[in-house]
């Protein structure tokens, strides 16, 4: 069996819209500038755009088809590391897609100014698309490929970005998440330094809003997305410590992990990170440092499946629990559902999000009661629903 074409195809089509869709934003490190801290979410190509009565979705989804007729799938991504997938396309023609160990080696070798961002992230796209080609031709799902199934469901938190913040609204929907059966909820805090004060005190009141409506028992985290600083932050631990947050997520920058780790050595509260690292080197090096409690690299951002099991690996040496990110849910949960419990403990719902990232899917994975069966289907279980799409393009590079 050979590689034959790669190609990425863009997704358009619409949905029924009910109230405002993206109520709140979290705070961003650009945000230490006024005209971005007053700002609202700006475009993103995989995110839903609303529309005064309706959503229009967007999904870019890369294939990879054989001389065999079996294809790959995976996305939806960006159009930046779509496009840089496409340049990739000679390098992988007449290869064996089975092969997933040397493709990824060989497609990494070749991207030496890609070691990180946007071309890691096509990396990982085009390994997991193999991933989905290889499930097909074996007739399995990815994760007993993987050594898997570790359990036959996998528990799961929500991640509430883009509701508001408001504490009623807080306060409702803690309460019907916790209703759902999810393990735990993660808020987004949507203040910095640069707002002073009195932003600080609304980061506060959404820690105590949300702790009162959950209870005492319930996992509460929250995540500051790298807009913060040293002082800052250790200030708002000592403010929520008496909260118990289970992890405050991303306090700094991604790069500062000589401060990051003076700010783990001193919180009474697990750091979590990482989701804007790339692969085993990149871990390596937070992990030497000590700088993280728990890490959470992005299965289609940090190198794709292949790599995330090396890095899993690693985790294990320096007993660390790894939570991937949720932007791809699908990938993650065989990547969970082949690693120990200990070790990858829960899977991360971005609830809003996957609204827009599994709106094509004919058949998007969704949690019951906090927890998510395992999918049976060969590969990763990514069908597109045609009568969903409005619109298709086909990109070129």
């Amino acid at each position: 069996m050979k590689i034959t074409d790669l190609y990425c195809i863009r997704y358009e089509g619409s949905k029924e819209k009910k109230g405002e869709y993206y109520e709140e934003r979290l705070v961003r490190p650009v945000d230490i500038y006024e005209e971005f801290r007053s700002a609202d979410w700006s475009e993103q190509t995989n995110l839903p755009l609303e529309r005064e009565d309706s959503l229009l979705i967007r999904g870019t989804f890369l294939y990879i088809e054989t001389d065999i007729g079996i294809k790959g799938i995976f996305g939806p991504l960006d159009k930046s590391p779509a496009l840089i997938a496409l340049s990739m396309k000679e390098l992988l023609i007449g290869q064996n897609p089975l092969a997933t160990q040397k493709l990824w080696d060989l497609m990494y070798r070749s991207a030496v100014h890609g070691r990180k961002g946007i071309s890691m992230m096509a990396i990982s796209a085009i390994d997991c698309a193999l991933w989905d080609l290889k499930g097909k031709y074996f007739d399995q799902p990815v994760y007993q490929l993987l050594g898997g199934p570790v359990r036959e469901k996998l528990p799961v938190y929500a991640s509430m970005l883009g509701f508001s913040l408001e504490p009623e609204l807080v306060k409702e929907r803690v309460r019907e998440y916790c209703v759902l059966g999810f393990v735990g909820q993660k808020w987004f805090f949507r203040h910095g330094p640069a707002s002073g004060q009195k932003g600080f005190e609304k980061n506060l009141e959404l820690v105590q809003t949300a702790r009162e409506a959950a209870g005492d028992d319930y996992n509460l985290m929250f995540d500051a997305w790298m807009s913060w600083d040293v002082s800052y932050t250790l200030r708002m631990i000592k403010s929520i410590e008496k909260y118990q947050p289970l992890w405050l997520e991303e306090p700094l920058m991604a790069d500062k992990l000589d401060r990051l780790k003076e700010i783990t050595a001193n919180s009474s509260v697990d750091i979590a990170g990482g989701e804007h690292e790339y692969t085993r080197w990149g871990f390596q090096e937070i992990m030497k440092k000590g700088a993280l409690n728990i890490i959470q690299l992005d299965t289609m951002w940090a190198g794709g499946i292949t790599e995330m099991m090396n890095i899993c690996s690693l985790a294990s040496v320096y007993d660390i629990p790894l939570i991937p990110h949720g932007e791809s849910f699908a990938a993650n949960i065989h990547l969970t559902a082949a690693q120990s419990p200990a070790l990858v403990p829960l899977v991360e719902y971005l609830v809003k999000w996957n609204e827009g990232w599994q709106y094509f899917l004919k058949e998007p994975v969704t949690a019951e009661n906090g927890f998510v069966e395992l999918d049976h289907r060969p590969g990763l279980g990514l069908v597109i629903d045609d009568a969903k799409v409005e619109n298709e393009v086909r990109l070129s590079y």
